[in-house]
């Protein structure tokens, strides 16, 4: 009996089945696999800030737990907008990941005329990480008080300043807010991060700041700093003695700060949920805990869907800041 001959079409239709079910099912192994090699995490802001200190900590469990290295670059630039960018723009292969903070994802699309990327579409959120509470801070050679009403009473009549990490950042927002609350005088003076600002404070040049705990731990313990309040809604775990803005006589002011673990649109769900997997059971150590506490920030992990559902619900909030600090799009 003989074979019937295919045609050439026929034949390379099937040879092209055959191809793309080897290429599906290479895909799912990658995927399934991941990760096999290094992985890149984009830091949007410079080195030595918060979101750098935590990130590092975060990228050091990831390769413990994966074997394979996590590597941070700092991008900074644009509020953060740069970074989150060439994120964004990767190959969504799960090789390189954002860690974004608050600004990037709910604040900046209230000051930038133009965005080079949309937080709601162009990057998808895998788990949040951690959150954190500002800290009002002076530096103890130049503002002689010790608590925050202390500091109003000594403020009234003077023309004083605050630092922060830029524009449009959680702690220019809060400081802006704390000004408008109290009556205040004070010009906000934008720096490039906590390693800036810190320096111009301890030279007396900035007045003070409400600015991330994670990046005053240090100077707050050896004294050069003395924190005046929190902006958590309790006290927090590590700084028992420092009271919260409303035991402090600032009622109605809990301003935190949190980050997540972002990757481009199109990343294949599996990678997605294999990192949100990763990111939950981080959270959960206790050694990682304390290490975090420590820099003076809280570990947190979610799912995808509760990460987009948490920066939906802080959008509202922001956006009413930006509106009270006055700050323009740019």
């Amino acid at each position: 009996m003989s074979r019937r001959r295919l045609s050439p079409t026929r034949r390379a239709f099937l040879q092209s089945v055959a191809a793309a079910g080897v290429l599906a099912a290479g895909g799912a192994r990658a995927q399934e696999n991941w990760p096999t090699r290094t992985v890149k995490i984009i830091v949007p802001y410079p080195a030595g800030g918060s979101t750098d200190v935590l990130t590092r900590i975060l990228a050091e469990k990831m390769q413990q737990m994966t074997g394979q290295s996590f590597v941070v670059e700092n991008r900074p630039g644009a509020g953060g907008n740069i970074g989150t960018a060439a994120m964004a723009s990767s190959v969504p292969d799960g090789y390189t990941i954002g860690s974004i903070p608050i600004n990037i994802q709910v604040i900046n699309q209230y000051l930038y005329k133009k965005m080079p990327l949309d937080p709601e579409k162009d990057v998808v959120s895998v788990s949040l990480t951690w959150e954190l509470p500002d800290v009002f801070v002076v530096a103890a050679d130049h503002v002689p008080v010790k608590t925050l009403q202390e500091f109003l009473t000594w403020a009234k009549g003077k023309q004083l300043n605050f630092g922060s990490p830029g524009v449009g950042t959680t702690p220019h927002l809060a400081g802006a807010y704390f000004v408008k609350r109290t009556g205040i005088t004070a010009l906000h003076v934008p720096f490039k991060g906590a390693a800036q600002t810190i320096p111009a404070m301890l030279a007396g040049d900035i007045t003070f700041a409400i600015d991330n705990l994670a990046s005053y731990v240090g100077m707050i313990e050896s004294g050069k700093m003395r924190a005046l309040a929190v902006t958590s809604k309790e006290r927090w775990p590590t700084m028992k003695d420092v009271p919260t803005m409303a035991e402090a006589g600032i009622p109605d002011f809990v301003v935190t700060s949190w980050a997540s673990i972002e990757v481009p649109a199109r990343t294949p769900r599996p990678i997605i949920d294999k990192l949100s997997a990763m990111m939950q059971k981080i959270a959960a150590d206790p050694a990682l805990q304390q290490r975090f506490l420590k820099a003076g920030a809280r570990s947190i992990a979610s799912t995808p869907e509760a990460a987009a559902a948490y920066a939906a619900r802080e959008r509202v909030m922001w956006k009413e800041m930006v509106k009270i600090s006055g700050a323009k799009p740019q």
